[in-house]
């Protein structure tokens, strides 16, 4: 068994800690693997430092009793925007239709400060990445794999230009194109190294 899944929620924990010293009223993280086993994605970014300030902003707002959504928790609407500001998170277009607000990205600014960050969680994410990649030992999967269905693996956010996404096994992908409806455009899963470089 890997020991690379605890050493990135180590390192999640570690980002977290330092998106705190910037922001002491964010609540601690309970659990930085639910971030690793949820999806590796989120409101159109892979796993990732700016993802991991996307649900910081989410805390923030938790803890100021601001409701930074609605639509079932799917629109980002102005109040998280303007707590994703304070963040370092910048949203430079009109609201999405649908997402509001979610698809932010780090400031110039932010990136600068929270670099040594970002860098360290970039190393871990790929060691992870590799890891899992690699995994051929017959490691516990949870019962959808044990039984063979398609659904075994860990679905991530497959996006669309147009800004709809859906959840997607990696592989499921690979097979064929899933075909946005809306644009007609293929649905991609975004580069992790793209979410944090550059």
């Amino acid at each position: 068994m890997s020991t690379t899944p605890p050493v990135l929620a180590a390192e999640l924990a570690q980002a977290w800690a330092d998106i705190q010293r910037h922001h002491p009223e964010l609540p601690d993280l309970a659990a930085p693997e639910s971030l690793i086993g949820e999806s590796s994605s989120a409101c159109g970014h892979e796993l990732s430092f700016e993802r991991l300030l996307h649900e910081a902003v989410h805390g923030i707002a938790a803890a100021r009793g601001v409701r930074d959504t609605s639509r079932a928790g799917r629109y980002h609407n102005r109040r998280f925007l303007s707590i994703a500001e304070e963040l370092g998170l910048d949203h430079p277009e009109e609201p999405h239709p649908s997402s509001g607000f979610s698809l932010v990205s780090l400031t110039p600014e932010a990136r600068r400060r929270y670099r040594p960050t970002i860098e360290r969680l970039q190393r871990a994410l790929k060691a992870h990445t590799v890891a899992t990649e690699s995994d051929t030992a017959r490691s516990f999967r949870g019962p959808a794999a044990r039984h063979g269905s398609s659904g075994g693996g860990v679905r991530v956010k497959a996006v669309c230009d147009c800004g709809r996404n859906v959840r997607v096994v990696p592989s499921v992908l690979a097979q064929a194109p899933i075909m946005c409806g809306g644009c007609g455009k293929p649905f991609r899963i975004p580069e992790v190294v793209a979410a944090v470089a550059g």
